[in-house]
This record gives C-alpha cells, sequence and structure tokens, in this order.
C-alpha cells in the first residue's frame, strides 16, 4: 500500500520525562513551491526539541513533511508553520526548528524559528541571531 502525504503528526510517550535530551532530527530532502512562481524550492530542515512528555513519531514526520511537495510557502512562512504543528503535536520543553533553503538567484535563505515550551512563547531568529 502506497503511503500519501498528511498533515496529521503522530506522537508517542517519551520513555524517560524525568531527563533533559535532546531529539535531532535532519531532513536534507524537503521540498515546497514558490508561491510566486511556483517553481520547486528545496531546503535541508532541521528539527531539534527537547520532549517533554511525548515524542514525534519519525514516519509522520516524514509523511507531514511530504506534505508541503505540491504547495506554495514562502520560506519564513513553512519554517514558521512546521515548529507551530511540531510544538503543538508533542509540546516539548523547547524546540527549534531551522529551514537552509538551497541558492535562488544567487541567494541562500536560512529560516530559525524557536518555541520555549514553559513560558509559551515562540520566537524567530536570522541566520546568525544565537
Amino acid at each position: 500500500m502506497e503511503k500519501q502525504p498528511i498533515k496529521e503528526l503522530e506522537v508517542f510517550i517519551n520513555p524517560n520525562p524525568g531527563r533533559d535530551y535532546e531529539i535531532h532530527m535532519e531532513c536534507p530532502e524537503f521540498t515546497c513551491l514558490c508561491p510566486r512562481t511556483g517553481q520547486p524550492d528545496f531546503a535541508t530542515v532541521d528539527i531539534d526539541y527537547i520532549p517533554d512528555r511525548l515524542c514525534i513519531e519519525l514516519k509522520s514526520l516524514k509523511l507531514y513533511l511530504w506534505s508541503y511537495r505540491n504547495e506554495g510557502a514562502f520560506h519564513e512562512a513553512v519554517v514558521n508553520k512546521i515548529l507551530d504543528d511540531l510544538a503543538a503535536a508533542c509540546q516539548p520543553r523547547h524546540m527549534r526548528v531551522v529551514g537552509e533553503f538551497y541558492v535562488r538567484g544567487g541567494i541562500y535563505t536560512t529560516v530559525t524559528a524557536e518555541y520555549e515550551g514553559k513560558t509559551g512563547k515562540s520566537r524567530n531568529k536570522g541566520k546568525h541571531g544565537k
């Protein structure tokens, strides 16, 4: 049975909720469409998070990211949407999503968005913001 892209993210119970540890996921095959030209945009999306009670299930993450393949989205919007959806699904202690988009018109774009679970705040940073 062939799987289809989906927007639903599955989670599972964190096996070590009493410990802060970081999960890193690197997704080098992310694609979406430029909303102005319809041309494909390619990126590596890095996701780092400290889980609280729940962790993101990887196959559902793959299908979720695949769902952007035929959608038009500005880089800034898609990275923030991914962060919002992932944070809503697993409510982590901390999460960072970085989209490193391949060159287009001689310009590389990196968008970083962060979420702090305890305060419920989101924070956006440029490539050099630490």
